[in-house]
């Protein structure tokens, strides 16, 4: 058995044991036990090899492993978990090597090949399975949710309404789910999306515990094979991710975590088991949207808890509450309304234009707009007082230090409510600014402290806690991290996806993401994305409703003209990223980069700056969205491989995996 094996620089810098101290480049030119080792979830894992054989492949950075036989375990890493290398490690190599005979297949086991199952892959799955397409969803976790799967800390829950925070395309599914609350937790999301997929029958087309590992496109045949972690390849016609904007946690960047006594966790991470805080001396790294929402409930029952802050952040107040039957009942009877609202707004939510910037009033009218947007709760303090809050310097100044003031007012202890105030050259919005519970009250606790890291940074992790450069150690028995995402890009970058010629996304966007409508990539034909990249600065599930129009529409055409592929013109990626450049340079959004905004890309180290979300306002890119499928998508390309065979309509789907 021969397998493609790993490049040059993962032989020698990931191939070594540290256990058995073998020599990388005497692996090389020997034969002996091959040691992998990898490290997910917390835990290190290792694959070993009874003997094996090293062949230079002439020409290329690769390597190949002939007759090679996986074992349990290795004599000398006992101690190590233990299983064998991925398919990924073993397939990636040379561009030219994926057109091999052993890892390219030609005819398409299904129509599409969705990877992931929050909103936008379910909502695909509703959508291809109506238009008569065979379809396989691909999900890493083991239940439906996407996001809301991972997302289970404490607290977690919506920044948008119920009433918008779901579908809207199937008016008997609005009529019948009763929503507990205005901002739904995260049970109840997870909830919801299991009876989008009870009620439109989509389980047996969905494999769980499948994450992808590679995808590649066949220029050939016109055809994507995608092999998950577990060696499952699946062929198809067309690829669509659903992966989201933020599904790619950033591991703890400190030395030393291995060496904690207590336990840690990540909030893009969290177990499903309950954790019990009572007692516990808890830290809580970060605060953007997790570490706000998961602060007050462990400060609430843990012995005492320390905020590490490097960035102030602007919260607002969610006003959440629990939803009767009456309420509920007149949502309903609005929903046309309310998604006409929608359409119209610029973030997608179900609110008005204020009709009014910040020089047509006093400044004692302004306050009393403010004061009652405040109070009223969630993003309305920002979308229904000034139209130019994003937009004007002046406005944004003035929002920020109504902010800035009701933190002196919530927070009684003045030295700590001046470390919660985002400093004045942090205008409201640069970061994102997430809707709050009861996050400042936390700080009148007298047990909770908050450590200001900006000017003394954390240093590293050690047997009893957080060390800080100044030496300075705070004991703790639990590490929280609430450290954020590669976001945007990263989830997609992580997977080896590669399209013509070889070139893979990854290297397509070292500077940056760029797309055409977040929905396209040149150079990767047949492949659509579901609020990828490049989407707007706007309510995610309002944004997948006509994106999977579009993309269905798309694959409808191609069949319809009887060709085998569809690719966005290089030109009209060009277009749309010079446009996204004039909105963004047009708001105070770059202030962000210097904010490690993750909107941005600054938050991850030696990610370069991009323009990877549009500013331009939700409805302008819906009309862009739609006018493209109106118009016979004019800014791509139709054509037929000679080896591809055109759909001659539906098939039967393949059997579900391990579901």
């Amino acid at each position: 058995m021969t397998y493609i094996a790993l490049s040059k620089w993962e032989v020698t810098n990931g191939m070594r044991c540290p256990v058995a101290g073998q020599d990388p480049e005497a692996v090389l030119e020997g034969t002996g036990p091959v040691h992998r080792l990898e490290r997910r979830g917390g835990r290190v894992r290792a694959a070993a090899f009874d003997q094996f054989e090293v062949q230079v492949v002439a020409g290329q950075r690769s390597w190949v492993l002939i007759g090679v036989r996986p074992r349990t375990a290795c004599v000398q890493c006992r101690n190590v978990n233990v299983r064998p290398i991925s398919h990924r490690d073993l397939c990636r190599s040379a561009k030219r090597d994926w057109k091999s005979e052993k890892h390219m297949s030609h005819e398409p086991d299904v129509d599409v090949v969705i990877i992931g199952a929050g909103f936008g892959g379910l909502r695909m799955l509703v959508e291809a399975t109506r238009q008569g397409l065979t379809a396989r969803l691909l999900e890493a976790g083991s239940d439906v949710g996407g996001a809301w799967y991972w997302n289970r800390y404490p607290g977690a829950r919506t920044d948008s309404e119920a009433w918008v925070y779901c579908f809207g395309f199937d008016k008997d599914l609005q009529e019948e789910y009763d929503w507990p609350e205005r901002y739904p937790s995260q049970p109840q999301v997870q909830a919801y999306l299991q009876h989008v997929v009870d009620r439109f029958e989509l389980g047996s087309n969905i494999t769980f515990n499948a994450r992808v590992e590679t995808s590649v496109f066949d220029e050939d045949h016109d055809v994507w094979t995608t092999t998950t972690e577990t060696g499952e390849t699946l062929v198809s016609r067309f690829l669509v991710s659903a992966t989201g904007p933020l599904s790619a946690p950033l591991d703890p960047p400190y030395p030393g975590l291995a060496d904690f006594r207590g336990d840690w966790y990540m909030t893009a991470r969290w177990p499903e088991e309950k954790i019990d805080f009572s007692g516990k001396r808890v830290g809580v790294i970060g605060t953007g949207a997790s570490g706000i929402q998961v602060t007050p409930l462990v400060a609430a029952v843990a012995d005492h808890t320390t905020v590490f802050q490097r960035t102030a952040n602007y919260a607002i107040p969610a006003r959440n509450y629990v939803l009767d039957d009456l309420q509920r009942q007149s949502i309903k009877a609005r929903y046309d309304e309310i998604w006409e609202q929608v359409s119209k707004q610029a973030m997608g939510m179900a609110m008005n234009p204020a009709n009014r910037v910040h020089g047509d009033v006093t400044d004692e009218e302004r306050d009393k707009l403010l004061e009652a947007a405040w109070e009223e709760g969630g993003f309305r303090f920002f979308l229904e007082t000034f139209d130019d809050v994003f937009y004007n310097p002046e406005t944004n100044a003035a929002v920020s230090e109504f902010v800035r003031n009701k933190i002196r007012t919530i927070v009684k202890d003045p030295a700590t409510a001046e470390l919660l105030c985002p400093k004045p050259d942090h205008p409201i919005g640069a970061k994102r600014p997430p809707l709050e519970n009861f996050y400042y009250q936390a700080f009148n606790r007298p047990n909770v402290d908050l450590v200001d890291v900006s000017d003394n940074a954390i240093a590293d992790v050690t047997e009893k806690g957080i060390r800080l450069t100044d030496g300075t150690e705070v004991e703790l028995d639990v590490i929280i991290f609430a450290t954020g995402f590669d976001a945007l890009t990263g989830a997609l970058t992580r997977i080896d996806v590669r399209g013509n010629g070889g070139v893979s996304l990854a290297e397509k966007w070292v500077d940056g993401p760029r797309t055409h409508l977040a929905m396209s990539v040149d150079e990767f034909p047949n492949f659509f994305m579901i609020a990828g990249p490049q989407i707007p600065f706007a309510n995610a599930p309002a944004m997948v409703e006509p994106t999977v129009e579009t993309i269905a529409r798309a694959i409808a055409t191609v069949n319809e003209q009887r060709q085998t592929r569809i690719e966005v013109d290089p030109a009209a990626v060009e277009e749309y990223n010079e446009l996204l450049s004039a909105f963004y340079n047009a708001t105070i959004f770059p202030a962000g980069a210097k904010l490690r905004a993750w909107w941005l890309g600054t938050n991850v180290e030696g990610k370069k700056l991009g323009v990877a979300m549009n500013f331009g306002g939700f409805p302008n890119w819906v009309n862009a969205v739609k006018a493209e499928a109106a118009e016979g998508f004019q800014h791509y390309t139709f054509s037929c491989a000679p080896n591809a065979t055109p759909s001659s309509g539906a098939k039967v789907a393949v059997e579900a995996g391990a579901n």
